[in-house]
């Protein structure tokens, strides 16, 4: 089941997505619930879980922008497109991490286009990856191919394997939720692959990119027991 929410202040443009959205998932022969909102006051107030939201970015009181803001700083995880009448509009949505955005008015060939991008970064996010969302681009990475994870201010910084570090908005806690038990909080700013773990030493594990990681005096006695029982299963 994918959860769809549609937020516009305009009822014919909420029964507009809602037709096109309700088009493309049958023809991909998946089920769908699609909740609607006419105000960002409103979708703010549903608990629910959504996976994909439609929001509108000009609104009579809350704006969409606005209401993004708010939805990400309350943990929302989900693709955001935005629906704008102005393209200027695309350079604010990096900041709460739009999927992409859809100009008024929205045709179904504009629809689609956006859609079949999703529904592949969908499909292509499974246990062995982690989709990564910067600006509104999607973007997958194997998660073996990640060496340690950083946190710096609210920026996540992925140091890959290949020697390349990918720096997106995210909080570390809820990176940590989506990344498997060879993934090990060593210090609070800090996420290390035990893949790629090398040596440790002195407080300080040593991964095989050459770079060193800290483990603060907290978590040093349960990472001793993680590695070992890493190892012991390997």
């Amino acid at each position: 089941m994918i959860r769809i929410a549609i937020c516009d202040d305009e009822k014919h443009m909420v029964d507009h997505i809602k037709a096109f959205v309700s088009d493309f998932f049958r023809k991909k022969n998946r089920e769908i619930s699609i909740r609607t909102f006419l105000s960002g006051e409103d979708l703010l107030s549903y608990d629910g879980q959504i996976d994909i939201l439609f929001l509108d970015v000009q609104m009579k009181g809350m704006d969409g922008m606005e209401t993004a803001r708010k939805l990400r700083a309350d943990q929302f995880r989900g693709f955001l497109i935005f629906i704008t009448v102005l393209k200027e509009m695309v350079f604010q949505s990096f900041e709460v991490q739009a999927y992409d955005y859809l100009v008024k008015p929205v045709d179904e060939k504009q629809f689609e286009k956006t859609m079949e991008r999703l529904y592949v970064s969908m499909q292509n996010t499974g246990e062995d990856s982690l989709l990564v969302q910067k600006g509104y681009e999607g973007r997958i990475i194997l998660k073996d191919e990640i060496v340690f994870c950083e946190v710096i201010d609210r920026k996540i910084y992925l140091n890959l394997a290949s020697g390349e570090v990918v720096d997106y908005y995210e909080r570390i806690e809820n990176l940590e939720t989506k990344l498997d038990s060879h993934f090990f909080r060593c210090h609070r700013s800090y996420l290390i692959n035990l893949k790629h773990l090398k040596g440790y030493k002195n407080g300080t594990a040593c991964m095989d990119n050459g770079k060193e990681v800290p483990v603060s005096r907290l978590r040093s006695r349960e990472f001793s027991g993680v590695v070992l029982q890493y190892m012991k299963n390997m």
